[in-house]
């Protein structure tokens, strides 16, 4: 039995967790509507360019980045104090996916310091591709974790049903977007 302060980190490894897939989900639709502003004419795409900007920053060094680290800390914090998880295959399988949750973020951050340059490299569409990376993140991990042991029985199937929702996802966006340039 893990010990009662076990419990307080999972419980708040969950609440942030939660709160920062919220921001990496905000903060790409914030992303999505600022290059789409870019389009418009005078003065209305500077005057939105700014409260853009404005908002991811508050979004991503209020909300984004706190939740992310307390989110880290909490579940370092239940490895130590659980060691033996780190032999789980489905501790391992979500291990591999926290990895490209870091790529994720890194590309977040990058693309946001290069909107605050005026550099914009992605389409509307594109950048709502990307808003499903984290989505299918999310439901790998949350799968893992939830099922265990039924799911290291199962994980190569796992890892080809996560990754082909992942293109029937960014094949629905591509056909629901394919007007938009």
């Amino acid at each position: 039995m893990e010990p009662y302060n076990y419990y307080i980190y999972k419980s708040l490894h969950v609440i942030f967790v939660v709160s920062y897939f919220a921001g990496l989900f905000y903060i790409v639709r914030l992303m999505i509507y600022h290059t789409d502003a870019q389009k418009l004419p005078s003065p209305e795409k500077e005057i939105l360019t700014k409260q853009y900007t404005f908002m991811e920053k508050r979004l991503w060094n209020i909300i984004t980045v706190p939740a992310f680290v307390i989110m880290v800390v909490m579940g370092i914090n239940m490895l130590y104090k659980s060691p033996g998880l780190l032999n789980a295959g489905w501790m391992q399988f979500k291990l591999g996916f926290i990895l490209l949750l870091f790529a994720y973020h890194y590309w977040c951050w990058k693309t946001l310091r290069e909107f605050q340059q005026n550099i914009f490299k992605y389409t509307s569409v594109r950048l709502r591709m990307m808003n499903e990376v984290a989505t299918i993140i999310l439901f790998a991990v949350v799968f893992a974790v939830i099922q265990k042991s039924g799911f290291e029985r199962h994980w190569p199937w796992a890892i080809i049903s996560f990754f082909g929702v992942g293109i029937i996802l960014m094949m629905i966006v591509k056909l629901v977007n394919r007007n938009k340039k």
